[in-house]
């Protein structure tokens, strides 16, 4: 690759949905040179579409706002890698296995057979499998995590089957490609994209939990020994928090206002005597702290339900997500663990040229992005064909005129000195511009 290839993604959630524009340079860094987005989405619930039709118009604005962007236009938008998440995500471990000839060497094609058997295995009917994420392999009597070119007479894997509700899918292609026209480049699970992209090496190694919390959901997905090992989307979020407050006889927007200004998810020393308009800082509190830990501790549950304990991740817990920016979140989630917490953030090799953004805003669809760009040679975005203007004169212009149009006085051929002739006769004795045309 010589030139820039430019790629755009989009993620949609409950409580916003994000664009972004980026190029992958011909040394394979990727730029992220363009975002937009909408907050406030109505027409989408717990991460699944439930209104095609407005979330394509909000998409559309969004779309439209991107390509007028110095960094982007003239080019146009053509496709896109689309963001998978929703409540009904989860995973499904699995285990196949294909018997061999004696000493047969293990190559990318009886991969590619073990890979699709696990994607075919009987499954509740009500799922789809949206990807297969592999734990390990045995070649023979080997277990390893590299299979290529081993020798055995079979082997098999233990797979995480990745699965959802086949309407979220659908619903995607319905509002992105068949009510916008926007070719879907590949659809992306955020969870696991999120994983690869802000996870470390090492912390998947040690044994980790990264934890997603969003609007309406939250997202728990477990690493140990380097790869996936739970994958589970709970209904929870920071919306909860909201809505518990509006109990307190406010609307959402205000109840929004105040547990972002003066919420925190861990209780106060002291007991204030605050009020916001009637509303006791107290009774704010107590609806806060409660509704956090509750969110905490089913995070949390998902340790146990994962067959481990706190002790077998110390590469301990990373957060992302608006709703873990309430105050006093990540010291709660880190009290009841006991295990390190982390803030995720895009690594040093995607590189933020669009200043009015922050990374922590875009960290899911940055992840989509980089999954499909890296895995997709795709080209997301087209200039828009320049229409040819013919103008008398042209330098380029290497054809003749033929016997009828050429002056009794131009060179025969198309050498210079009839180039320039033709330039003065233009200017001279041309046609007269039209008074009526626009002036630019």
């Amino acid at each position: 690759m010589t030139e820039d290839r430019y790629v755009a993604a989009i993620e949609i959630s409950s409580s916003k949905i994000v664009a972004v524009v980026g190029k992958i340079r011909p040394d394979g860094q990727l730029c992220i040179i363009a975002s937009e987005q909408e907050k406030g989405v109505e027409s989408v619930r717990y991460g699944v579409i439930r209104n095609p039709e407005e979330t394509s118009m909000r998409i559309s604005r969004i779309l439209s706002l991107l390509e007028r962007k110095p960094a982007v236009a003239p080019r146009r938008i053509t496709g896109l890698f689309v963001g998978l998440s929703g409540l009904s995500l989860r995973s499904i471990p699995t285990r196949v296995s294909i018997n061999l000839p004696d000493d047969t060497e293990i190559t990318d094609d009886i991969l590619s057979r073990l890979l699709q058997q696990a994607r075919s295995t009987a499954i509740d009917s009500s799922l789809e499998v949206m990807d297969a994420v592999p734990r390990s392999y045995t070649v023979g009597r080997l277990e390893t995590t590299s299979p290529k070119g081993a020798v055995g007479d079979s082997i098999s894997a233990e797979y995480d089957l990745v699965v959802c509700r086949p309407e979220i899918k659908h619903l995607l292609i319905r509002t992105v490609q068949d009510k916008l026209g926007k070719s879907i480049k590949g659809i992306v699970v955020t969870a696991l994209a999120s994983g690869q992209l802000i996870l470390t090496a090492e912390e998947k190694r040690l044994g980790c939990m990264l934890v997603d919390m969003g609007g309406e959901t939250t997202t728990v997905t477990i690493y140990k020994n380097g790869h996936l090992l739970y994958f589970a989307t709970l209904p929870l979020g920071g919306r909860n928090i909201t809505r518990d407050l509006t109990s307190l006889n406010i609307l959402e927007e205000r109840a929004e206002e105040i547990k972002i200004t003066s919420g925190n998810a861990i209780p106060r020393e002291t007991v204030s005597t605050l009020n916001y308009n009637g509303i006791r800082d107290a009774d704010v509190s107590n609806i806060i702290v409660a509704r956090s830990e509750e969110i905490v501790v089913n995070i949390l549950k998902q340790i146990q339900y994962a067959e481990l304990k706190d002790s077998d991740l110390p590469g301990g817990i990373v957060v992302t997500g608006g709703a873990s920016k309430l105050n006093g979140m990540l010291d709660l989630l880190s009290n009841k663990s006991s295990l390190n917490v982390r803030r995720g953030t895009l690594p040093q090799y995607i590189i933020l040229e669009d200043t009015k953004i922050s990374s922590g805003e875009i960290i899911d669809v940055a992840s989509v992005l980089y999954a499909g760009a890296t895995g997709n040679e795709a080209e997301c975005l087209e200039r828009p064909a320049q229409e040819r203007v013919p103008v008398t004169g042209d330098a380029n212009t290497e054809s003749e005129p033929d016997e009828e149009t050429r002056k009794p006085n131009q060179p025969q051929g198309g050498g210079i000195g009839g180039r320039i002739i033709e330039w003065v006769s233009t200017i001279f004795g041309g046609d007269k511009e039209d008074d009526s045309a626009p002036l630019d």
